[in-house]
């Protein structure tokens, strides 16, 4: 018998999420940081809550992320069984598809559980023209 499920694998990456809200940005060739220390979510196995940290970097284009809309987007995540590296991707691929940044970086660091800390870091550069 498996321990791990194909339904393990895939919770929560299409489940539905407030929509991120964005703001027209005003300068070029910067970069912002923003730093989420509440991050939660439900390991889709055990059913054990998870926390971390999620730090979020990009430069931005056209657009700016909306951090109160980015807050409830991530408080969203309190009650969603999905492991740590389906989060982290799925922040970026939902971050970019608001913003379209020149580049993002989105790092989790998550509590130690079982003597074992999880770091997990997914990065988009858009492409050349």
């Amino acid at each position: 018998m498996r321990l791990y499920t194909e339904d393990h694998a895939k919770s929560g990456i299409d489940a539905p999420l407030p929509g991120i809200e964005c703001w027209e940005n005003q300068y070029p060739d910067y970069e912002i940081e923003i730093v989420l220390p509440e991050y939660t979510a439900i390991c889709p196995k055990t059913g054990l809550p998870d926390f971390g940290t999620v730090t979020v970097h990009y430069v931005p284009d056209e657009w700016c992320l909306e951090l109160k809309s980015l807050k409830e987007y991530v408080t969203a995540y309190r009650n969603l069984g999905i492991f740590y590296e389906n989060a982290i991707n799925r922040m970026l691929r939902d971050l970019v598809g608001a913003c379209r940044p020149v580049s993002m970086r989105i790092r989790g660091e998550f509590t130690p559980r079982g003597g074992i800390q999880s770091r997990i870091e997914a990065r988009y550069t858009r492409p050349e023209a």
